[in-house]
């Protein structure tokens, strides 16, 4: 097939290198260096809707894979099926369970799906009563998309109080913070769970557990994502079995219930109590990072015929296939991030590595310039390792980290072990 993926980070990077590994023409918008050794990249931005339902016409393309939420929000994917383009993610109505927290926390709500007390507020009036009622241990999130970093997980009232004005009062998000949801904060251990899905039937990709705080000991400030570990050997069939009842079957039931086809990624942050009882805090629309690296090292099979039966509507029978090794991602940011990033900065160290390594860099805020790769971007590298078994797969990561360089380079050394770290 000939397949389009849309985006440029370090998800659409694993996307592109699975792909390429099952014999598909690939090509990327706007692609990265490192996904250029896998896809023909092309100078088009991930937000330009006509320009992208434009080149996937001219380039009779089988399938589109959309990358970021953004350009699903905005209905590129209604778009393509206008056009007759198979499209991988679902269209504006859909993707509005990340595009608006707010909806998100309806839908929950109307649907019966277990999931925090919460309000909508526009006012700091508003907000500050919510969080008098809600209490000081909240969640303070802007309604819109914030590219990962619109979520305050609070402990005390002033530090709530706080981010509320940041969004409804400094506009630090823009018209993504112009509307506010705060909600109770939930205690207990997150997992990511994925599914491919064609809007009735769906399968259920290998979890994996992400560390979005910027420090070690889960300290700091919420992140994108500074490393993930697939599965999480801690996550029971129990458990999953328990998610997929009482949370993805009823999303999918909730969602054709309000006339939505939704084709593509339902990506579930959950939070496990520490009774067991699974908890949603928030679904995306599309493929998780850096959740994908891991998950996308160890899939097996053709992800490109999962990917357009789901388009279609027509989801492959059987069950997705994993190599049964653990893989670890740890993720190398740029000095200040989440607040700030370096750019242009040179990195050595990546191209070392090999197959037989059990080692693969997927590149995500990275640029060429005169033969050097440089930064561009908070979130740069995502070193993905095997191991057998987590800690195996850790040694690994780190040992590949320990041979990559470039000045303000930070990462957390706790990545698939709560509390330890690597010295």
């Amino acid at each position: 097939m000939k397949i389009l993926v849309v985006g440029g980070g370090g998800r659409e990077h694993a996307l592109v290198w699975r792909l390429a590994r099952s014999g598909h023409t690939v090509f990327a918008a706007p692609g990265n260096p490192g996904i250029a050794k896998d896809a023909e990249c092309l100078d088009i931005g991930a937000s330009d809707v006509e320009a992208l339902v434009a080149v996937a016409a001219q380039r009779s393309v089988d399938l589109v894979v959309v990358g970021p939420e953004a350009p699903l929000v905005a209905g590129l994917c209604d778009r393509l099926r206008d056009k007759g383009i198979a499209a991988f993610g679902p269209g504006a109505d859909g993707a509005q369970l990340e595009g608006s927290k707010g909806y998100s926390k309806r839908f929950f709500r109307d649907t019966g799906i277990r999931s925090a007390d919460f309000e909508e507020c526009t006012t700091v009036e508003q907000a500050d009563a919510a969080i008098d009622r809600i209490g000081a241990r909240s969640v303070v999130k802007a309604d819109g998309l914030a590219a990962g970093k619109g979520v305050t997980v609070c402990s005390s009232a002033q530090v709530a109080r706080e981010a509320v004005r940041e969004c409804l009062q400094a506009g630090k998000f823009g018209d993504a913070g112009a509307r506010v949801v705060v909600e109770q904060r939930l205690e207990g251990r997150e997992l990511s769970v994925m599914a491919i899905t064609d809007g009735v039937r769906y399968a259920v990709l290998e979890q994996a557990e992400d560390h979005k705080a910027a420090f070690d000991g889960d300290e700091g400030p919420n992140t994108g994502g500074m490393g993930t570990v697939s599965p999480a050997a801690w996550a029971s069939a129990e458990l999953l079995a328990r998610i997929r009842s009482e949370i993805l079957d009823p999303t999918l039931a909730g969602l054709r219930k309000a006339g939505i086809d939704y084709r593509g990624v339902l990506y579930a942050g959950i939070m496990v109590a520490g009774d067991g009882t699974p908890w949603i805090l928030e679904y995306n629309c599309r493929f998780g990072d850096p959740e994908t690296q891991p998950v996308m090292a160890r899939f097996k099979g053709d992800l490109g015929e999962w990917l357009l039966g789901a388009a279609r509507g027509e989801l492959p029978a059987g069950d997705l296939q994993w190599d049964s090794r653990t893989a670890v991602c740890v993720v190398l940011a740029s000095r200040g991030y989440p607040e700030s990033s370096q750019n242009g900065i040179e990195i050595s160290g990546v191209d070392q590595f090999d197959a037989s390594d059990d080692v693969v860099v997927f590149q995500a805020g990275t640029r060429v310039a005169d033969g050097k790769l440089l930064t561009h971007g908070g979130r740069v590298l995502g070193v993905t390792a095997f191991g057998d078994g987590t800690e195996a797969a850790r040694r690994v990561a780190y040992r590949a980290v320990s041979k990559i360089e470039f000045d303000g380079m930070h990462y957390r050394r706790d990545i698939g072990a709560r509390g330890k770290v690597d010295q």
